[in-house]
This record gives structure tokens, C-alpha cells and sequence, in this order.
């Protein structure tokens, strides 16, 4: 994540831009108004997306095909239906997380778990997985430990949302940032000096740098910077969830991984989705269905998102 500009956009920018800052006015609207409003909100901004969106509709519902073979159809739908409305819920939650008091951001927020596991300078790397309320999960963090923590961020394409988005995620702890485009050796460094990296790695960007070991049973390319990075940074492996609840977020810190990464690294990036399994199994509807999480198929294997 880079550090937001100090200077004022332009009104001579594009249209584009106009309507990024629109949009960002739009948040800071919301962000004034009581939850149970922003959530009722959501939850019609989800039935209207599940409407509208079809193509996003579809591979969800593939996905959930895949991992959730034994449920009925009319299950599935009602549960692609209920993931629309947490994922629009979480996407207008990000109007008080950036820009509420910060009263109100620390109030909305539950930190709970093995906190002592962040104790000292134990080098880490958390484990976030693609739940809707992730950016709540790094949040929490920072504004309730003292430990500075460390993330890695893609600029946006437009200046104006790559600004709002920055400052918001650095509103507290002044984590330490590396940009994407670094490369990995800023990274390890980062972790090996102290600072817990907050890393997502479980979804598919394709061939490179990643192997295809099952998730619920269908193998998908896996990035192996979970593994990978702790064995360079000497670092110990930390799952943090976040849950969306009506009153904000439970964020939970859970115990370390005992032994990982121990194996190749396509048997801990194996592990590493099966105990990703087990977490989306206590939240299902929570989870990021709407990414083509087999997109990348293994050689000689038929596309997997026929007709999306």
C-alpha cells in the first residue's frame, strides 16, 4: 500500500475520476449513519446484485456446486443468494471502517482469540482467508494491538479510489506497506523484522507460482506464498477469521499451526486448504464465491465455468 498524496485531485480530471470521487462522497454519507441502516442497505443492494449480475451469479453458484455437492438446489440458491448480501453488506461496511470516529470503528469491531500469540517479535504471517469482512480483519489489528503490522498492496487503476482505499486501510497502527509490484524479498524482510505480514493467499491467479491441490475435493491452482513465506521469514503460521455480525465483526485470532510448514511445499499448501475447509464450513455464505476459484485447470482437463 502506498502512502495516500497530499494533494487535492484536480476538477480538471476525467470523468472517470468524477465519478470515483462521487462514489467516495457517497461512502462518507454513509459512514454517519447507524449500522442497522447501512446493513439494511446491503441487504438490498445483495438481492439487487443477485438479480443483476449474472455472470458473478453463475460462478458463484458453480463454485458452490462443486465444494457443496450434497445440498439441494433450491439450497444452493438460497445460499448464493445470502453470500450476495454479506459480500454487499461488507463492501458498504467499508464506509464506517474508513471513514467512522474512531470510536465508532473500535466499538464495531471484536478482537478475540489467542491475542498473547502477537506478543513480542515472533516472526509471522497471518492467514486471512477471502471472507467478506477481511478488510474488517485487518482493521481490528491494528487499531487493537500494538504490535505494527505489515500488508502488501495492488494500486487501484483510479488515483482517487487508490487514495480513499490506502488511507483507510493504514487509518491505524501505521502498518508497514510494501507494494505488490516489490517483489517478495521486501516481504520476507518485513516479516523477519517483526512486523505479522496479513497475507490472503487462497485465491486462483493462475499457473504461476502455484500448484493444484484439492480444495473440497476439486484441484485448484493454489498459490504456495503461505508455506513459502514462513520458511523464508523463520516465521510461525496464525489463521485469523473475520466474521460479520449484525453489531460490526467478530475478528478471531486462532493458535498457531504446530509443525507447518513441515512438508514439500505442495503438501503444505495442501494443508493449508484443508484447514481453509473447516473455516469456510462454520461460515459458508461468508466466503468469496464469486471468484473463479477453478479457473486454472490442470493440463488436459476441460474448462471449468462452461456457459459463464
Amino acid at each position: 500500500m502506498t502512502e495516500p498524496a497530499k494533494d487535492a485531485p484536480s476538477l480538471d480530471d476525467p470523468p472517470a475520476s468524477l465519478g470515483a470521487r462521487l462514489g467516495i462522497g457517497f461512502m462518507r454519507v454513509l459512514a454517519r449513519l447507524p449500522l442497522s441502516w447501512v446493513r439494511a442497505l446491503g441487504w438490498v443492494l445483495g438481492q439487487v446484485l443477485h438479480t443483476v449480475a449474472g455472470r458473478r451469479r453463475r460462478i458463484a453458484r458453480t463454485n458452490w456446486a462443486a465444494c457443496f455437492p450434497e445440498q439441494s438446489e433450491a439450497e444452493r440458491d438460497a445460499a448464493v443468494r445470502r453470500h450476495f448480501v454479506y459480500f454487499a453488506q461488507a463492501w458498504l461496511d467499508r464506509s464506517w471502517l474508513w471513514e467512522a470516529p474512531d470510536e465508532v470503528v473500535k466499538r464495531r469491531l471484536v478482537l478475540k482469540g489467542d491475542l498473547a500469540v502477537f506478543d513480542g517479535n515472533t516472526p509471522t504471517v497471518i492467514f486471512a482467508p477471502h471472507f467478506v469482512g477481511l478488510d474488517a480483519g485487518g482493521l481490528a489489528l491494528t487499531a487493537k494491538l500494538p504490535r505494527r503490522f505489515c500488508t502488501v498492496y495492488a494500486e487501484q487503476l483510479n488515483a482517487d479510489i487508490d487514495r480513499w482505499m490506502a488511507a483507510g486501510r493504514q487509518r491505524f497502527g501505521q502498518p508497514h506497506v510494501v507494494n505488490k509490484r516489490q517483489g517478495l524479498r521486501p516481504i520476507v524482510a518485513a516479516v523477519r523484522d517483526g512486523f505479522p505480514l496479513y497475507l490472503l493467499p487462497d485465491m486462483d491467479h493462475g499457473e504461476r507460482d502455484a500448484v493444484f491441490v484439492p480444495f473440497f475435493g476439486v484441484l485448484a491452482a493454489t498459490v504456495t506464498s503461505l508455506p513459502r513465506l514462513a520458511r523464508l521469514g523463520k516465521a510461525q503460521v496464525v489463521p485469523v477469521l473475520t466474521r460479520l455480525v449484525p453489531e460490526g465483526y467478530e475478528v478471531t485470532v486462532l493458535p498457531p499451526w504446530q509443525g507447518y510448514p513441515g512438508g514439500t511445499v505442495e503438501e503444505d499448501t495442501a494443508e493449508m486448504n484443508r484447514q481453509l475447509e473447516g473455516f469456510i464450513r462454520t461460515m459458508p455464505e461468508q466466503y468469496y464465491w464469486v471468484h473463479k476459484r477453478f479457473k486454472t485447470r490442470p493440463p488436459g482437463e476441460p474448462p471449468f465455468y462452461t456457459g459463464v
